[in-house]
């Protein structure tokens, strides 16, 4: 799908006269400030020259001025788990995000991503993960390293700026392939290597994807030796841990402990207690996560502030069925004693891949596809599907995935609102999307996260207070990140700003029209340079990749 996702909103557009340059003065006349610290908010005029923040004060003046008056100044906000790796480089204005208020992601999430590679393993990895980016016809992918990637993204400029984490899945792929065993000396050691480069080439840390093949392979001791690596570097480790159903806090509990023996920050991603067995208890993952604060493990977490989750079709397949990779994956799925074998793993037993949780194929909801023979199961449950075909969901569920090559996304409709309110209130807590950009009907979170937050758990609820939620999306994912200079609202700091009207502000994206942008975000600023103006993208791509160095994380 060249060029990115279909865009279903109202025009955006590019006002006439395109962005304002970052090079000239610019003054937010009486903004209401509230700088990203957690602190109380105040009145002031804030002047910008150059990219940076250069004065805040009263009576400031510029020959170019924006009329703030009731409205909220923030520093621009941070996704920490974005799904954006093609997207940048596909539809770089990004309006999925810049439309939110968000001036910087986090990539190369849940151990699957697009670099390091090599020729052979880069194939497999664009089958395997098309569910999630797409997989364009006639892309250039001219970059197997970390670093190739990162200047990919500096030369094709994006509307946001932009980390990496090494995916733990892919170095595996490298070193050991999509066999179910520990690695020997030899591929641990490359493993190591791989890493090691991939941060010293930039990225801020390790993902590792628990449920997805082949990282679902490793063992403890592995991953604890590759995050010593990311501790030497002085990034952190952000699991998609092994369970989020039956066994999740046992899942946790490993993530944490890998942290201790390692010595390496953890960051929980996409931190949720999900299905019907984790109903009311977030408290007792809110325990564990004090414990090991109080141990001084140095923790972070983030979540979504929706019910339904989201993922691949085939990321419910017991591990057995994805050893070998895509390929031999899809060969099994015709097989009929692996298609019973894998029935009642999913229908009885529960599946690994399914979090241990015997599947409801009520709710789980088919959001895209690749193959467009398929385009009439979007929007459809499994068991809608089954009770018009008079079949099985097991072999509803094989069916799809053989036909639209494993490429197929899901919503899985296995939340709770009790545990989403208790997770986001949590000192340690940050802002995530984890949105998907690709497919008919996408979870509507790539669109409406940030806005959500501000609207539904803000103003409308009181879950949390407009400085607390502003919090976690700006100055506590900076410090995670070690960001140079972002995340606040002070002198000196990058001009990454988001001025939005707080009676007003409000997602629009629906599961029905997931691509709607968000209502009462008035102006974004990436670098100083205007990406949403009065509301309208403008087309801009001031955007960077932004490298961990010794000195903080900052372009390059």
């Amino acid at each position: 799908m060249r060029g990115g996702p279909v865009y279903d909103g109202p025009t955006l557009g590019r006002p006439e006269g395109g962005a304002p340059a970052s090079g000239g003065p610019l003054v937010f006349k009486g903004a209401t400030v509230i700088d990203g610290s957690g602190a109380d908010r105040y009145r002031a005029d804030v002047r910008t020259d150059r990219g940076l923040i250069t004065e805040i004060g009263q009576g400031l003046g510029a020959a170019r001025e924006v009329d703030a008056d009731g409205l909220v100044l923030a520093p621009g906000f941070t996704d920490m788990h974005a799904h954006s790796d093609l997207a940048l480089l596909l539809e770089p204005e990004h309006p999925a995000k810049v439309t939110q208020g968000v001036t910087c992601e986090v990539l190369g999430q849940d151990g699957l991503s697009y670099a390091p590679v090599d020729d052979t393993t880069l194939p497999a990895l664009r089958r395997q993960i098309a569910g999630w980016n797409g997989d364009p016809e006639g892309f250039d992918w001219d970059w197997r390293t970390v670093g190739e990637y990162l200047d990919r993204l500096d030369r094709t400029g994006a509307g946001v700026n932009a980390c990496y984490l090494v995916p733990h899945g892919t170095l595996r792929m490298l070193a050991v392939g999509w066999e179910n065993r520990a690695p020997c000396p030899a591929e641990l050691d490359r493993m190591r290597a791989l890493l090691g480069e991939g941060l010293r080439q930039g990225a801020v840390g390790m993902s590792s994807g628990l449920t997805y093949t082949p990282g679902m392979y490793a063992g403890t001791a592995e991953l604890v030796e590759l995050c010593r690596v990311v501790a030497q570097y002085g990034g952190f480790h952000a699991p998609h841990q092994r369970s989020y159903g039956a066994g999740a806090l046992e899942g946790y509990a490993e993530m944490v402990e890998i942290a201790r023996q390692s010595g390496c920050p953890v960051h929980l991603t996409h931190a949720t207690m999900n299905f019907g067995v984790n109903q009311g208890r977030a408290g007792e993952l809110l325990d564990l996560v004090d414990r090991a604060l109080a141990d001084g493990v140095d923790l972070t977490l983030d979540s979504y502030p929706y019910l339904p989750g989201s993922t691949t079709l085939a990321a419910l397949l017991p591990s057995w069925a994805t050893e070998g990779g895509p390929r031999a994956t899809l060969a099994r799925l015709g097989e009929p004693d692996a298609r019973e074998r894998i029935r009642y793993e999913v229908e009885e037993k529960g599946s690994d891949g399914c979090h241990g949780v015997v599947a409801d194929w009520a709710t789980i909801q088919l959001s895209g596809v690749r193959n467009p023979a398929l385009a009439g199961a979007v929007g459809r449950t499994v068991a809608e599907l089954a009770a018009e075909r008079r079949q099985s969901g097991t072999d509803v569920f094989l069916d799809l995935l053989r036909r639209d090559e494993l490429a197929t996304t899901i919503l899985q409709h296995v939340g709770h609102e009790e545990n989403v309110r208790a997770i986001m209130r949590h000192r340690a807590h940050t802002v995530g999307s984890d949105g998907l950009l690709v497919g008919a009907r996408p979870h509507p979170r790539a669109w409406g996260t940030f806005p959500r937050y501000l609207a539904r758990y803000s103003r409308e609820s009181g879950v949390l207070t407009l400085e607390e939620t502003i919090a976690r999306m700006t100055g506590r994912p900076a410090a995670r990140l070690r960001l140079d200079r972002r995340g606040l609202i002070a002198p000196g700091h990058h001009a990454d700003l988001v001025l939005f009207d707080p009676e007003k502000v409000q997602d629009t994206a629906t599961f029905e029209h997931p691509r709607r942008p968000a209502a009462g975000i008035e102006h974004v600023y990436v670098n100083g340079t205007a990406v949403v103006r009065q509301g309208r993208t403008t087309g801009a791509r001031p955007g960077r990749a932004l490298r961990r160095t010794d000195r903080g994380t900052r372009a390059a």
